[in-house]
């Protein structure tokens, strides 16, 4: 029932995943005076959906704190995400208040044992290929602990989407060499560098890195991961913009759009925010996939397509076991964390 569009959109994105996923089952939750027409009238849906009827509906503007008040145990968004609780289902995903979906999963799945903090992963488009960046709005000013925890989860994240046994980690800096940047991305950069890890670290990365696919993951905190975010959404946009400017300045410009036009549909294709919809809550001992409010229904395919693969993969379990290697490292170290060895 959330995002800008509500079910109409929602269930249009959930046939879209039935066309190419037929083993995969939905609980629909929400209205069901809303959503059993829409449901009758596809016969996929019908098929393969259930619903689970919910009396209240966080709206988009609601702060999570009155979100937690007025919507326990009646919410779509609760009972969605006590669903993935209990083990009625596999993958939350919603394109509801990200905030009170972020608060209701931390008070019904809990954080994963040795986490401290969540991190918001997103899948960036490169010019090699695809990355995940994390944190990209959770957690603001993450110290050097929280940043390898969010290093191991985001290689986790690659290994099952991406199959890369050992992905390259960077962390985000202001520049590459070793004595720049603050101490905890310092004392973090040592700690992987030293890693036992299925990991390549890279070393630290600057901005301009992310683009070009320097590494397969890119590690934040918050503040910064989310600007970064928003800056590159900010910037696909004025380049769409210049390019249907020129397009449209006169004849010859329109010509030449339509002699290239194989080219800049694969371009339009590359750039599409669709095919990377969906920032994952990761450290909470459940998948949650939130979909941008305002997508369409391939957008919220792609989240529901993320979702399904990470589950397949078994990435929960990937992230426990690393994070374990990982807490075991530190723990064995006899030296202090800004100079932690590998065993």
């Amino acid at each position: 029932m959330g995002g800008d569009h509500g079910p109409g959109v929602t269930l249009s994105g959930v046939s879209l995943v039935l066309a190419h996923r037929s083993d995969v089952n939905f609980l629909l939750v929400g209205d069901e005076a809303v959503l059993q027409p829409l449901v009758d009238a596809d016969a996929k849906l019908g098929a393969s959906c259930q619903i689970l009827h919910a009396d209240v509906q966080v709206s988009m503007d609601a702060k999570p704190s009155q979100a937690l008040r007025s919507g326990r145990r009646h919410s779509g968004m609760w009972k969605a995400v006590e669903a993935l609780k209990s083990g009625e289902a596999d993958v939350t995903v919603s394109a509801g208040n990200t905030g009170a979906l972020m608060a209701m999963s931390k008070v019904l799945l809990k954080m994963m044992p040795g986490i401290e903090r969540p991190a918001i992963a997103a899948i960036w488009p490169t010019l090699r290929d695809r990355s995940v960046i994390l944190d990209v709005g959770a957690t603001i000013g993450a110290d050097a602990d929280q940043l390898v925890d969010f290093a191991v989860m985001g290689e986790a994240m690659s290994r099952s989407l991406f199959g890369i046994a050992r992905p390259t980690v960077g962390l985000l800096n202001v520049g590459v060499e070793e004595i720049k940047g603050n101490g905890q991305v310092k004392e973090a950069g040592a700690v992987l560098r030293d890693s036992v890890l299925p990991i390549e670290y890279a070393g630290f990365i600057e901005g301009d890195d992310i683009g070009q696919g320097k590494v397969d993951v890119v590690v934040t905190e918050g503040f910064s991961g989310n600007i970064a975010l928003k800056t590159a959404e900010g910037t696909a946009k004025q380049i769409g913009s210049y390019l249907r400017t020129t397009m449209n300045r006169n004849i010859f410009c329109k010509l030449g759009y339509l002699l290239a036009k194989s080219g800049f549909d694969a371009l339009r294709k590359k750039m599409d925010p669709r095919t990377m919809n969906g920032g994952v809550f990761l450290g909470l001992n459940g998948i949650v996939v939130k979909s941008h409010g305002g997508t369409d229904a391939v957008g919220f395919a792609h989240a529901l397509d993320l979702g399904i693969d990470m589950a397949q993969a078994g990435m929960i379990s990937r992230i426990a076991r690393d994070i374990d290697r990982a807490h075991q490292q530190r723990e064995n170290s006899e030296i202090p964390l800004a100079a932690a060895g590998g065993g």
